[in-house]
């Protein structure tokens, strides 16, 4: 009987601290993707970057613009269902000099899927090709999608696209995040909520050696 009890504790021991592990590791591979330079408030960190149809585009180039940057994944639920909301902001904006950019760091993913993507979605804005994922990681991208505000350089709004993500808030409930910093910043006003916690699908990234 008390080999069986040290048996039986041993084995729930060995159970308990597996699951310690799990738990541990989890958060440690989170927190390996999101180690970013940018921080809200601060000059956002520049980049080159393809896009999936050979075209190069420079954040640089871009410093007298406000620039809206996508993290997108075409296998992700969450992506597409938000794919509708970004264009219809995007279009909003367009007359306002808004440049608008997804970017993929799905590490496996091939410009030829990007463009079929774009031709099947009616996307109008590039798709960055990050593949290697410096400018996530840069970036803390977590989410597909994972949005981020630039004005003129700098930073200013990081994290979700809105608070209604499964499409239940009402009306009053519902405040999307993107298109309130937009309109702020071009009223040239502080934007009201400047961080939130982004939603989706975590980003697929390429292991790090």
């Amino acid at each position: 009987m008390r080999n069986r009890r040290t048996l039986l504790l041993t084995s729930s021991t060995i159970v308990a601290v597996g699951m310690v592990t799990v738990a541990w590791a989890v958060p440690q591979q989170a927190q390996e993707a999101v180690k970013a330079k940018a921080k809200v408030g601060e000059a956002a960190p520049t980049f080159t970057l393809l896009d999936c149809e050979g075209k190069k585009h420079n954040l640089e180039d871009l410093k007298d613009k406000i620039v809206v940057l996508e993290w997108m994944n075409q296998q992700c639920p969450w992506c597409i269902k938000a794919l509708p909301i970004c264009k219809k902001i995007k279009e909003k904006y367009a007359e306002k000099g808004v440049v608008w950019l997804g970017i993929e760091s799905t590490h496996w993913r091939k410009p030829s899927e990007n463009i079929k993507f774009k031709r099947d979605k009616g996307i109008e804005y590039p798709i960055l090709m990050d593949t290697d994922g410096k400018v996530g990681r840069a970036y803390g991208a977590r989410t597909t999608p994972h949005m981020f505000v630039i004005n003129k350089g700098t930073l200013v709004y990081a994290g979700a696209l809105n608070n209604n993500q499964h499409g239940r808030k009402s009306t009053d409930e519902a405040r999307d995040y993107v298109d309130e910093a937009l309109a702020t910043v071009l009223a040239d006003k502080d934007v009201p909520v400047a961080e939130t916690t982004p939603w989706g699908c975590s980003v697929k990234y390429a292991k790090q050696k």
